[in-house]
């Protein structure tokens, strides 16, 4: 390489280059020095390298000419440089011997970077690391991390509190040692279908804890997603149900007690009634309390959240169920969720109306048909309930004499349970019966704002 060659590459470099003497003193300085330094070669040419070391480092070169003077490279390191201005900024160093002809060690040459902007990333990284320890640390939840296929590489310090293990024994599928044997096949199987398809992952299970006990955890697992689409992280997250389970499974156990003894003494009544000698009205009324047992049923099994429209009517429709499909038509928003009341109300009515169209109206002949609709409509007042019992093709319907207690099951009970409008007609082509209300009656979901 001629001179010219190199004196261009010293130039040119993005990097300080600077030559010093075996005491210290500065014999070239190159623009890039100029530059991230701020003094001119002709302020720094002649002067001490110690000009740009702050005090605190001054030992840094006297350890640096030590090494030099014994025919050593100093490998990069990073440390603190000052600037003309008297800021103090990182930067990278790499210091290697000059000699002469001769090969004996008459300085040094120093090639120094700027390394601000990356300390600065470095620093910010590390805070974002502390950050995220220290979140993921104080979270009550156990949390893990997996890469794109599912293995398994990092758990909050939650877990190895509560499961007493270790990052090498817990890494990759090693998480299935603390599961119970019961229930690992069953979790293995789900979750690789979603480190197969994607999808987000959410389970219920037990695990085991360092004193060898068993308690219940939600688990759910996000998938992050990479530039290219596909799935680059998977953070999942373990939350303890034990005592949130414990407690739903006594308030099951509790509302099946109280159903089974409320069943017990609507059969003692059903009992009761039938012994009196009114046989029409004692068979009314058995088949009335059948109709809330039913309701009751439906409740319980849902522990008393609510029953849906199209479960309630056919639970009601139990006698004619076998003409569902055909002569029984049920259509509209059938999976409208009705609070405990309300099916209370509706039931009972389902069930009258049904008596009465299998013993008068259109379900007593071989081609009458019964269509039973309901729906939702927004209005300036707010969100409506709405539904319909049509009957067709049946015999000639007229409207009762007198008001019975069947009318009241029909038209009272539910005009006043549930502040409804309820019509009644009686037209030519068969029976018509509608009820109609304030959504926040009927529902056991929040009235949505108007």
């Amino acid at each position: 390489m001629n001179t010219a060659h190199f004196k261009s590459i010293v130039t040119n470099s993005f990097d300080a280059i600077i030559s010093k003497d075996l005491t210290g003193t500065v014999l070239s300085w190159n623009e890039a020095a100029h530059r991230i330094f701020g003094w001119s070669p002709e302020e720094m040419i002649g002067r001490s390298i110690e000009t740009i070391i702050p005090p605190g480092r001054l030992h840094e070169e006297q350890h640096i000419l030590q090494r030099i003077r014994a025919g050593e490279i100093v490998p990069k390191f990073e440390t603190m440089r000052v600037r003309k201005d008297g800021s103090i900024f990182p930067v990278a160093i790499t210091i290697s011997p000059l000699v002469d002809e001769t090969g004996a060690i008459i300085g040094a040459s120093k090639i120094a970077h700027d390394t601000t902007a990356m300390v600065e990333m470095r620093t910010r990284l590390e805070e974002s690391e502390r950050q995220f320890r220290a979140l993921a640390n104080t979270i009550p939840q156990l949390a893990w991390i997996a890469d794109g296929d599912g293995w398994i590489f990092w758990y909050n310090d939650r877990w190895f509190d509560y499961t007493g293990t270790t990052l090498e024994q817990m890494q990759g599928w090693g998480w299935t040692a603390v599961h119970h044997p019961d229930h690992i096949e069953r979790v293995k199987q789900r979750i690789q279908l979603s480190w197969s398809t994607g999808q987000e992952w959410e389970d219920t299970f037990p695990l085991r804890s360092r004193d060898g006990d068993y308690r219940w955890f939600l688990s759910r697992a996000k998938p992050l997603f990479g530039d290219d689409g596909k799935v680059w992280r998977w953070f999942g997250t373990n939350t303890d149900i034990t005592e949130q389970r414990d407690r739903e499974q006594q308030i099951d156990l509790l509302m099946r007690e109280i159903a089974h003894r409320a069943k017990n003494m609507i059969s003692i009544i059903q009992a009761i009634v039938t012994r009196t000698t009114d046989k029409e009205a004692s068979a009314k009324l058995v088949a009335r309390l059948g109709a809330l047992a039913r309701n009751q049923d439906l409740l319980t099994h849902r522990n008393w959240r609510g029953v849906t429209v199209g479960d309630l009517i056919i639970s009601q429709l139990a006698a004619v169920d076998d003409l569902i499909g055909t002569r029984i038509l049920l259509d509209g928003e059938l999976d409208t969720m009705l609070s405990p009341p309300a099916a209370e109300a509706i039931g009972l009515a389902i069930h009258e109306l049904t008596t009465n169209a299998t013993k008068h109206g259109a379900l007593s002949s071989n081609e009458g048909k019964l269509q039973i609709s309901c729906s939702t409509s927004h209005e300036q007042s707010g969100k409506r309930f709405r539904l319909s019992w049509r009957e067709t093709g049946g015999p000639p319907v007229s409207a009762p004499q007198k008001a019975g207690f069947g009318t009241v099951m029909i038209d009272r009970n539910p005009r006043f349970a549930l502040n409804a409008a309820v019509e009644c007609r009686f037209d030519p082509s068969g029976f018509v019966w509608t009820l109609e209300a304030p959504m926040e009656t009927v529902t056991s979901e929040p009235a949505a704002p108007h």
